[in-house]
């Protein structure tokens, strides 16, 4: 499980297509892969990849053609920056919300608007998740925990504000009107919607009680 507190960047050092899976080797040298071993647990842009091998400043990764598919992780290019978050460890501070690294979809920045040291940045989520996130809610964006400040349900959009330590800690700052990025919803909302939804749908569709005169 992750907390949306990126950690920091890495930088993508290669990138080989294998059969069925593509791999990449991040390197850092910052302490981001300290202590790290094979199997390890690791967020890169908010996806929830396994360490198959490292060395002191990189670790390296494969990503499956599905996992490929449904995150911006197909479009990675060497030399681009990821976003690292190592798994959560029990009885430390989570600052930000869980995460599991399981994205749902990814989204397209609308609009970019510098506001003094901040960016306020409108995204246009997937119809079908968009039905999962509220104002004042959680989303996950690249792996960053961020709050909903305004949500368009006619034009699925929703409106986050970037601080100066998100923009300086995480790659959200290179971000340009049209990019995408990958989306984790609040795993507590999507429970609570999807069985509020069943049980709607049960009491529909079960037959009325006759009642004996």
């Amino acid at each position: 499980m992750y907390t949306g507190i990126v950690q920091g960047t890495a930088r993508v050092l290669s990138l080989h297509k294998e059969t069925g899976h593509q791999r990449v080797v991040l390197v850092q040298s910052s302490p981001l892969f300290d202590n790290i071993d094979i199997g390890a647990s690791v967020s890169v842009n908010g996806t929830c990849l396994t360490v198959t091998a490292y060395s002191s400043d990189s670790a390296t990764f494969d990503i499956s053609n599905r996992t490929a598919e449904i995150t911006t992780l197909e479009h990675l290019r060497v030399n681009d920056r990821v976003n690292i978050e190592r798994s959560h460890r029990a009885g430390e501070e989570n600052g930000g919300h869980a995460l599991y690294g399981h994205i749902d979809s990814t989204a397209q920045v609308v609009s970019w608007q510098p506001l003094g040291e901040t960016v306020s940045a409108v995204l246009r989520l997937e119809p079908a998740t968009s039905a999962y996130v509220f104002e004042k809610g959680f989303i996950g964006l690249h792996g960053c925990s961020l709050t909903v400040d305004r949500l368009d349900e006619e034009r699925h959009t929703v409106t986050v504000n970037l601080i100066p330590q998100t923009l300086a800690l995480t790659n959200l700052s290179g971000l340009q009107v049209g990019d995408r990025v990958n989306v984790e919803i609040d795993q507590t909302t999507r429970t609570l919607v999807d069985t509020l939804q069943r049980t709607l749908a049960r009491q529909r569709g079960r037959p009325r009680a006759i009642r004996s005169s």
